[in-house]
């Protein structure tokens, strides 16, 4: 892994696409782009943490013209080995300030990349960039998971996620400062492997303050892709916020 490509190096690059994910089910992928294709009102969309292209080349499939932004060089080279891959402009840098020279009529972030921003200015940064790159009436969409902090007994800080034969997975919660990191141990052969990659978990209600700061408004919010009502039970959310027009 370089320093350029952050915590999404090769190594991760690899095995990033995981068949066993939930993520990747062409059921999940199909009904995210649904909402996303409804979204691109005018045929433009600028993913923000594009990856290997896991959302951005269906979503081009369905003829909307969509740029990517990402940091991990090596993340890009696996979407560029696509079919169809190497069609998708994609601009390399920090997704919170790095600026692509047109507006788009829909902006997004998902699978909880928003967390991947590890300090609350970067996060706000994120917005105002998002809502600098959307054309009056535009759309940003942002994906990701309520904190489980609930799963916390007192004095606990760590969630598992994943437990299996060859290796287990699991959050690591700081309360005080929202500082999270979701920790891998995998065992190939015999031998563990541990990797670590630090976040910042957000509630729902900071983020809508992140986009009254960057002049967006609440549109919806969602327990899923699929529109579902948001509950004080749901996992995860996703929200659309609006720019609004003149």
């Amino acid at each position: 892994m370089t320093n350029d490509d952050g915590y999404f190096g090769h190594d991760v690059a690899a095995t990033y696409d995981d068949p066993e994910s939930d993520a990747f089910r062409p059921d999940v992928i199909e009904t995210t782009v649904d909402v996303l294709e409804g979204l691109a009102t005018d045929g433009s969309a600028l993913e923000l943490g594009v990856g290997t292209g896991r959302i951005a080349l269906p979503l081009a499939r369905r003829g909307v013209r969509v740029h990517g932004v990402d940091l991990s060089r090596a993340m890009v080279e696996r979407m560029r080995a696509k079919p169809g891959g190497d069609e998708i402009g994609v601009t390399i840098g920090d997704f919170a300030t790095t600026r692509v020279d047109r507006r788009f009529s829909l902006v997004y972030l998902v699978f909880n990349t928003i967390n991947n921003l590890t300090t609350q200015a970067d996060q706000v940064a994120c917005f105002r960039n998002a809502a600098e790159h959307l054309s009056p009436g535009g759309c940003f969409v942002i994906e990701v998971g309520v904190p489980e902090l609930r799963k916390l007994p007192p004095g606990q800080t760590a969630v598992p996620f994943q437990v299996g034969e060859n290796g287990v997975a699991y959050d690591v919660y700081d309360v005080a400062t929202q500082a999270m990191s979701s920790n891998y141990v995998t065992v190939v052969d015999g031998r563990a492997r541990f990797r670590s990659i630090p976040f910042r978990y957000v509630w729902p209600s900071e983020l809508d303050l992140m986009a009254q700061l960057a002049g967006l408004r609440l549109r919806d919010r969602w327990g899923d892709w699929g529109r579902e009502p948001f509950t004080g039970d749901s996992g995860k959310h996703v929200s659309v916020w609006e720019k609004q027009a003149g």
